[in-house]
């Protein structure tokens, strides 16, 4: 994938959209929101940004980047064991991956470490490292000593990740779509494999993940086709652990095991992915939440048309972007 023209074409775009935003402030850091499915190419489209955004040449000031994957803020594999014991009838929570299975207070930290590198006298910050081929494919974090070093000041922190940006839906409209299940879901979304009630303490879940969001200026969305959303991210998701058993001498998960790993992660993108354009809802009041990405900002008169701070990058099955779109507050 990478190298190809489609992967360039859709980093190009993603360049393009930070290097818009990259003079906000000094003092800050740009916190950039990378959120996709699986196997869509995060990862690798954020580490050639990164090459991107740090090259020096006549159209373009060198910028000092640092990118994390929220999968590295799971909690530890012995953490994740407990919590699956600790709620046996939840599928959500048998294993990494969903709201939950994340370290809230490790991420509030190192967000909030990363947000003030720049004016802080602590001018190196580590970041967690989760392997995922440990434990037969269930994953641990690594030891302190090979987490990844961090050297201020910073002025761009990418973080990507397939939840990223998911904000809590109110009850009404979980018990909605619980209930009308799109016939373009068919075969990917089995509502009697989890109870209603499994549905909202996810959405519950997602709700402590607000502070991290809290922090972010703009995002991007990589989205797959509404024709089969979720069909496309069983073949990727299998493509991505075949290339990771292919480097490590074949640690990692089955087919089967990939597939039944994927099966958990639908219901989080039907009830909680239109969080990220559309915000959602503070669980106590009700009051409404949104993205600070789509928040509406004040901008000099002459600048009539200012760039929105979220863009969405729709993608095919052989992820080669087919629109591309600003998303801006109803």
């Amino acid at each position: 994938m990478r190298g190809s023209k489609a992967f360039e074409t859709s980093a190009f775009i993603i360049f393009s959209h930070i290097n818009i935003h990259t003079s906000r402030s000094p003092d800050y850091p740009l916190f950039v929101a990378l959120q996709g499915p699986q196997g869509s190419g995060k990862t690798s489209l954020l580490e050639r940004v990164k090459e991107m955004l740090a090259q020096n040449d006549e159209d373009h000031t060198p910028h000092r980047v640092a990118t994390l994957s929220i999968d590295d803020l799971y909690l530890p594999h012995a953490q994740l064991k407990a919590l699956a014991s600790a709620h046996p009838d939840n599928p959500f929570l048998r294993g990494r991956g969903l709201p939950g299975t994340h370290d809230i207070p490790l991420g509030r930290s190192l967000l909030r470490s990363l947000k003030d590198i720049n004016r802080s006298r602590a001018n190196s910050i580590c970041i967690p490292r989760f392997d995922k081929s440990l434990f037969d494919g269930e994953g641990d974090r690594l030891p302190e000593s090979e987490w990844t070093e961090v050297q201020g000041p910073l002025d761009v922190v990418l973080l990507e990740g397939w939840c990223v940006g998911f904000y809590p839906q109110s009850r009404q409209y979980i018990e909605e779509r619980f209930i009308d299940v799109p016939s373009v879901l068919d075969g990917t979304l089995d509502t009697s494999a989890y109870s209603l009630e499994h549905i909202l303490d996810m959405n519950r879940r997602a709700a402590e993940y607000t502070q991290w969001w809290d922090l972010f200026d703009i995002c991007l969305q990589i989205s797959p086709q509404d024709t089969a959303p979720y069909v496309p991210i069983y073949k990727w998701r299998l493509q991505q652990e075949h290339e990771m058993k292919a480097k490590n001498g074949g640690q990692g998960m089955t087919d089967e095991q990939v597939k039944t790993f994927v099966d958990r992660y639908i219901p989080g993108y039907h009830f909680l992915v239109q969080g990220v354009t559309t915000g959602g809802y503070e669980q106590q009041t009700g009051s409404r939440l949104i993205p600070p990405w789509m928040q509406d900002e004040p901008t000099p008169p002459s600048f009539k048309n200012p760039p929105a701070r979220c863009l969405r990058i729709t993608i095919d099955e052989n992820r080669r972007p087919r629109k591309v779109e600003y998303c801006r507050r109803q």
